[in-house]
């Protein structure tokens, strides 16, 4: 790109940065010198290539969606939770909003994520223990008791049972008294994850994506604002992908959800803003950064040159980062806070919009109290004392940083071109379904986690207090423990709710949605219907298990 492109660039990112609005901050370094809201090229400098970085705010993105970067808002501080019983989740919601939090992100119990009743024989012993247990709307009810959802952002991360957990969550908010057409967040929704990696599924693919048509849909016409779809590469990534794989595999799902849309006869203009991302921040610092940039850059490209997006809030990649879990050790499990802090930094300096970190005892236990502030409290130094919020990508135009970006979107090029040839008519749909039908992503998986294993063992790859500096005089943590009174109660409460419900509403409400699964018509009405007269979560998902069958992932060797 020639200078004069490049000046002509910058005075299009000075007009913007000028209309949009800032904080009320200090922008100087800690020793009190003024900062660039933006640094780029030199005055009459021509930059080569120029055109693939870019400004912030301006296609293809690569620099950020916004021009004025952090210094107009800073990302939002998530911090996932949910163990127990509704009530103890909703304390420790109030703590972490008290403390500074930004939004809220529920964590559920296994048999809430498998569409299980707490009651079932098949949720003995899970009950609390890794989420929330959520089995109606009422415990929806609790769970956010005392917290107005119409102004808190709420993020839940659920795929397989999502939509009904997101009727209940709706019904939470009617009765609360809510316009539920200004509710705010995401949810994650993501089912081609869930065959890739992660395994929590219900149903054949088909029948996923029908329900996920039909959210998207009743979205998009009824709560603008929320996001329905969290295409994640979080678990991609702790399946252990490398980053390019974890970049590759979330975007073609995401370009599968838009192809989806499409066949809806929805507006990609419309819908694709509804869209966003959940990526993880592993611990090598530059190829994260590197890898957040060219998503951006991808999903932009792609959006507009593939499937005609021509408003810029449809080609934007807004994404949500958790830091690694993967990461962390229980060996010297102190050295987690570290890791932490890097990984929340790689995530910060590559834009992202939402951050969770994860607290340091997460790879013994759920987080205690205090871990869990410890882990508020990384973002919040982050946020407050290091300077990164005041310039927009401060390492835009390093070489490394740049070739990096270019050499991790070259490899996700790539594996987009596989993704395709597997398929049977061009489209990256049919190739992703072709790719779980026949193993392929957990095999490319399953080798990269095997090559990095095998470099830890022998010694190329080093884990501090694993493999290496292994000598310590750190004592035992104190870690949370769930009682399995938890389980008890939440049993004997959802029996007595069971007895006190009108069942003839309940059995009618489930007929109804089963009938209306069998027509084209859109399924969420009915769900909300079946969720407002307390059908439990087991019940819905049980009903719609009898009508589309079970998913049994086939026997390979």
């Amino acid at each position: 790109m020639d200078a004069n492109e490049i000046a002509a660039g910058r005075e299009r990112w000075q007009q913007r940065y000028d209309k949009a609005h800032k904080r009320h901050a200090d922008f100087t370094t800690l020793s009190g010198v003024e900062v660039e809201p933006l640094y780029g090229p030199a005055e009459g400098v021509a930059y080569p290539g120029f055109e693939r970085i870019g400004w912030p705010g301006e296609f293809p993105f690569t620099r950020g969606l916004y021009p004025t970067g952090y210094r107009g808002r800073t990302w939002t501080i998530r911090q996932f939770a949910g163990f127990g019983n509704a009530v103890q989740t909703n304390e420790r919601y109030k703590l972490i909003l008290g403390a500074g939090g930004g939004g809220l992100s529920v964590a559920f119990d296994m048999p809430t994520l498998m569409g299980r009743d707490s009651d079932d024989g098949r949720s003995l012993g899970e009950v609390g223990h890794c989420g929330v247990a959520i089995d109606s709307a009422a415990d929806m009810d609790v769970l956010f008791g005392g917290i107005d959802l119409q102004k808190v952002t709420t993020s839940m991360t659920i795929s397989g049972p999502a939509v009904p957990v997101f009727c209940m969550y709706l019904v939470a908010a009617e009765r609360q008294g809510a316009d539920l057409s200004k509710l705010d967040g995401t949810l994650q929704t993501d089912i081609f994850k869930e065959y890739i990696a992660q395994k929590e599924w219900l149903f054949d693919p088909e029948p996923h994506l029908r329900l996920i048509g039909d959210l998207m849909e009743y979205c998009a016409h009824n709560i603008p604002k929320y996001k329905p779809l969290s295409v994640s590469g979080y678990h991609i990534r702790e399946a252990g992908a490398t980053a390019a794989q974890e970049l590759a595999y979330t975007l073609a799902d995401g370009f599968g959800y838009v192809e989806l849309g499409l066949s809806r006869g929805l507006d990609v203009n419309v819908f694709a803003p509804g869209l966003s991302f959940f990526f993880d921040a592993h611990v090598d610092f530059f190829e994260e950064i590197a890898k957040f940039r060219a998503a951006r850059r991808i999903w932009a490209r792609w959006m507009r040159d593939v499937y005609g997006a021509t408003s810029e809030k449809a080609q934007w990649l807004r994404f949500h980062t958790q830091t690694a879990g993967v990461s962390l050790t229980a060996q010297q499990p102190v050295n987690n806070v570290v890791r932490t802090a890097v990984e929340a930094l790689s995530a910060i300096l590559g834009g992202t919009n939402s951050l969770h970190t994860n607290a340091l005892d997460e790879t013994l236990a759920l987080p205690t109290d205090e871990s869990a502030e410890i882990a508020l409290r990384t973002q919040q130094v982050l946020m407050e004392e290091t300077g990164v919020v005041n310039v927009a990508d401060p390492l835009g135009g390093s070489w490394y940083v740049e070739a990096l970006t270019d050499k991790i979107e070259a490899e996700a090029e790539a594996i987009f071109q596989r993704i395709k040839e597997r398929g049977t008519d061009g489209t990256i749909t049919s190739g992703i379904l072709r790719g779980i039908e026949d193993g392929w992503f957990t095999s490319e998986i399953a080798d990269s986690a095997y090559i990095y294993q095998r470099a830890l063992e022998d010694g190329h790859k080093r884990i501090v207090g694993v493999n290496c500096h292994t000598g310590t005089i750190a004592k035992d943590l104190e870690i949370m423990r769930v009682s399995h009174e938890v389980e008890r109660e939440q049993v004997k409460l959802l029996q007595a709710r069971r007895t006190d419900r009108d069942q003839a509403a309940v059995d009618a409400a489930l007929k109804k949605m089963v009938d209306v699964s069998r027509t084209d018509a859109n399924m969420v009405p009915a769900m909300l219907d079946a969720c407002r007269a307390e059908a439990t979560l087991g019940e819905i998902c049980d009903a719609l298990r009898a009508e589309w069958g079970v998913y049994r992932e086939p026997a390979r060797f």
